[in-house]
């Protein structure tokens, strides 16, 4: 895999700006009218086999949605449920909005190990579509601060995200809502 990302974006760097939100589509609307991002690419009902919260099995279901603000890929998530989840803990703790960074990971276990080591813990984790699993950490104090997101770089995460990014470069304004597959 390339020192750097399809997208402009470096291995081992942050790849990915996260927010929980209340609303999904009207997200997706602030974000292209006031922040020229877009388009969104949107996956529906993520609910995956398999997924753990906080050491336990987790059937938390979400709609997320990724698009470009230049190389930062943002990402938007909608929690459809109040089943445990990473989204509910950190609407809990301090509302909607900045959840976690995403950090671009060639070994996503090796990564984990390192920051488990340096006092981070692991809060959530789930196979993804694009290849392997995201791991999602914290510092110990849960999510006052935010997340880390571990993101496999596979071969299927790096070409979808640099066709959602590819789809950004002068972009009209036309299907702001676009499908993730």
């Amino acid at each position: 895999m390339a020192a750097e990302l399809g997208y402009g974006q470096p291995m081992g760097g942050i790849a990915q700006t996260a927010f929980v939100v209340e609303d999904l589509r009207a997200a997706i609307e602030h974000w292209v009218t006031n922040c020229n991002a877009g388009p969104f690419f949107v996956l529906d009902h993520f609910v995956v086999p398999g997924q753990t919260y906080r050491g336990e099995e987790s059937t938390a279901d979400i709609t997320l949605a990724m698009g470009f603000a230049g190389h930062m890929m943002i990402e938007l998530i909608q929690p459809l449920d109040d089943n445990p989840s990473v989204y509910r803990e950190t609407i809990r703790h301090r509302g909607y909005g900045f959840h976690h960074f995403g950090i671009a990971c060639a070994d996503v276990e090796a990564t984990s190990g390192d920051y488990q080591q340096r006092g981070y813990v692991e809060a959530f984790r789930a196979a993804v579509p694009t290849g392997g699993e995201v791991v999602y950490l914290d510092n110990g104090s849960g999510p006052q601060w935010g997340f880390l997101e571990l993101l496999p770089v596979t071969p299927g995460m790096d070409e979808t995200f640099t066709r959602f990014w590819r789809a950004s470069l002068d972009w009209d304004g036309s299907e702001p809502v676009r499908s993730f597959l």
